[in-house]
Parts: structure tokens; sequence; C-alpha cells
């Protein structure tokens, strides 16, 4: 590969694929004694070193809690947490540190803001908005909000290429619209979302507008304050950081109306048994010990990406993209499901009559890692008729070497299964 992530950073130096693949020890590593192929980003990225690194030097050095300790590890495991809400802050341009709410993920940030928004907020008869690509955790908690509140659940529909229907949706906004929730980019379809317009679409009705950004943080370029975004969700594990971390973005206004969905300390001011007085943003909606090592560790990941250039990592992206579907497109029998021509991330497809799983047992074998299944968005799946799909989806550190190994590894599950 002859591509070179550019760094802004005139210190450090040019990165090809393979420096970045080195960076990422678990890339070195054999399955069923090949070399390993990893194509499951659209789940979980791998992890460079300087992540890894980060948790195992908390532990070692400073593990302490964070913000009620007067001694020196307290006081250093609370300047790195701090720091890394900064990083963040940074990372998505947000006016204040104070708008960045650490999570465990993007579930969690959406629970958060269906109950706790969801509580104040909706009442029988509103409407929330959402479409039919969405993953389950853009789906479930709006149920359980408006099951709770009395309000509607509304459905977008998407066009058999596998893009939101815009015309359909404009005409389901009215002044009921209370929130509409959106995935920037879908886990399944990999297609990219017009978010701008469904913002600008949203807030003319008076509604707010939240965007499930987990598949797309790693692949764009995420600035809220020019999207106008109401409120941003994503993970740290798909943003090659640990599991168990995650944001919830709010404007500042939104969430200083939004009461607390979890009690317990840190989101105090004081309590007595008459009246809890609760602790300002962001942590009001931090209760409790949080994942110290994996924001810490957040951070550094947020900071290794931030070191690479967005426009190479995008042409990277669209590279494998294209190639992956140039050789899909040759195989007897294939089916893309999705085929919009903004994409990100991930490719879903089935082959003749094979099952899904098949092919991916298969793949294993191989040494290449895929997902199978509904991927977390059944109502999707049910819209097109099908079980599940075969899906890969890329990251920073796939080569063409691995597009070669995929459709190799296809070809030859379709001799042995077909």
């Amino acid at each position: 590969m002859n591509i070179s992530y550019l760094n802004t950073e005139p210190a450090r130096s040019l990165k090809s694929i393979e420096d970045i693949r080195h960076d990422f020890p678990i890339l070195q590593r054999e399955v069923n004694g090949r070399p390993l192929v990893y194509l499951d980003n659209g789940a979980s990225t791998q992890k460079p070193q300087v992540v890894i690194d980060a948790i195992a030097h908390y532990y070692s050095y400073y593990n302490a809690n964070v913000h009620r300790g007067v001694h020196a590890l307290s006081q250093e495991a609370t300047a790195a947490m701090e720091a890394s809400r900064l990083t963040v802050k940074h990372f998505l341009n947000a006016r204040d540190e104070k708008e960045i709410i650490f999570t465990s993920g993007t579930t969690h940030g959406i629970n958060i803001l269906s109950q706790a928004w969801g509580r104040k907020n909706l009442k029988a008869g509103d409407e929330v908005l959402i479409t039919e690509m969405e993953h389950h955790s853009n789906i479930v908690p709006w149920q359980m909000a408006c099951e709770l509140t009395g309000a509607v659940l509304k459905v977008a529909l998407v066009t058999e290429d596998g893009e939101i229907d815009m015309e359909g949706l404009r005409s389901m906004l009215s002044e009921r619209t209370k929130m509409v929730s959106v995935v920037h980019v879908s886990n399944t379809l990999g297609t990219i979302n017009p978010v701008e317009e469904i913002i600008k679409a949203g807030h003319e009705v008076g509604a707010l507008v939240h965007l499930d950004g987990a598949q797309a943080i790693a692949h764009m370029k995420v600035d809220v304050q020019a999207l106008d975004a109401d409120f941003y969700t994503f993970s740290g594990h798909k943003l090659f950081g640990p599991t168990g971390t995650g944001i919830l973005y709010g404007k500042e206004k939104h969430l200083e109306a939004m009461p607390p969905l979890f009690g317990g300390g840190e989101m105090i001011k004081t309590v007595t048994f008459e009246k809890t007085t609760y602790n300002d943003l962001p942590f009001k909606f931090e209760a409790g010990t949080p994942n110290i090592a994996g924001n810490i560790a957040l951070g550094t990941a947020i900071d290794y990406l931030s070191g690479l250039d967005w426009k190479a990592i995008r042409a990277h992206e669209v590279l494998l993209l294209d190639r992956t579907l140039d050789g899909l497109n040759q195989i007897e029998g294939i089916r893309l499901i999705g085929r919009s021509e903004k994409r990100s991330g991930a490719i879903s497809f089935l082959v003749g009559t094979i099952h899904p799983f098949d092919m991916g047992t298969i793949l294993d074998k191989l040494g290449i890692a895929v997902r199978t299944g509904h991927h977390c968005t059944e109502p999707l799946m049910d819209k097109y008729g099908i079980p599940g799909t075969v899906r890969t989806s890329f990251s920073i550190y796939n080569s063409e070497e691995d597009v070669n190994s995929l459709l190799a590894g296809v070809q030859k599950a379709v001799q042995m299964l077909s």
C-alpha cells in the first residue's frame, strides 16, 4: 500500500498502512493457522498499543477514585480523566466540556436521553420519529419512553437502495414531533444519512434531533456545532478505545433542563433525608464510580486518531469499499443489501441460498472475521425479507490484501456450499 495517513503535526512521521497495522498488536496474530483478516470493525475496532498502555499505566501508577480525594493519586486520576473529557470536547467541537457526558457506550447514552429527557418532555399525543434502519439501541429505548409517556413512535421508511425516504420523513414531521432520532451511518447498510438536512427539517417544526454516531465517529470528522445537533452519542470501542466507554453530547441548555436518570454518589451537591440537591453538568448524569481507566484511554484513542488525516482515511476507505463491491459483483448469485452511493464502513451481502452463518463459519476457518446475523436491525431484515446478512466492515488498518482475502474466501465458500 502506498497511501499515507498524513499527520498535521510536523514532528511526527507519515504513517503508511503497514505502520498503522504495527500499532495494533492483535493484527500480528494468526487464527486457525492463517494471518488474521479482521473485517468486523462495525461491531468493535481493535486497539492500538498506546490505548492498551494507557489502561495499564493507570492501574500501575495512579489507580484511585476521582473527584472526591485530596491525596495525590486521586488528584492525578481526576486530572487525567477530565483531560480526556476536554479531548472529546475538542474532537466533537462542542462549546464546553460540560456538554460531554461519559457513558458506557451508545446504548447507555440513548437510554439516558430517552428516559431523562423523555419523562420530562413527552406526553400523550407527542411523537418521536426514527427510521427503519435504526439499530435496536435507537429503537427500544424510544419504545420504552413512548410506552411510559403515551407518546407515539413514528418510523420513516427506507428505500430499496437503503436510503431514508426523505420526502416521506418530511411528511411525517409536524408540531407533534418532539424528537427526531436517527443513525448517522447505518451499521448494516453503510449508508451515510443526510443528517444536516434531517436536523434542519426537525428544527423547523420545533423538534430536537439526536444522532446515533456509533458507526460514523471513526470514519468522518464530526462537528456538532456545524451540524447543529441537539444530541450526539457514540461508543469508545468503535473508536479504537476500550469497551464500556462512550459519550452523550448534548447542548448545554437541553442537558441543564433534563433531570438526572441515576441517583447516587457524584451526581449530588447535598443530600438530606428530606431533599437532595443535584450536581452541576456534566456530573449530574455520572452517578457512581466511572470507568476511569477506560475514560482516560478513550482520550488516548482520540488523540491517536486525531494524529491522522481525515481526507486520507476517507480516501482509503472508499478504495477498499469500491474494490470490495467490484469483486463481490463478479460473484454469481450475489445480493447486496443496501446500494447507497454515499456509504461508509460496512457492506452487507448474501450469496444465493447460502445461509450467512455458514458463510461466516467458512470465512472464519480461513482466518477472516466478519459479522453474520441481523446486526441488531431486525426490523430492517424483515423489510428485506431476509434472516440476516454477511457484513464486512473496514477500518484504518485494513488493506487491499484484506479485500483480496475476503473475496477469495467468499469464492471458496460458494464452491463448498453451493
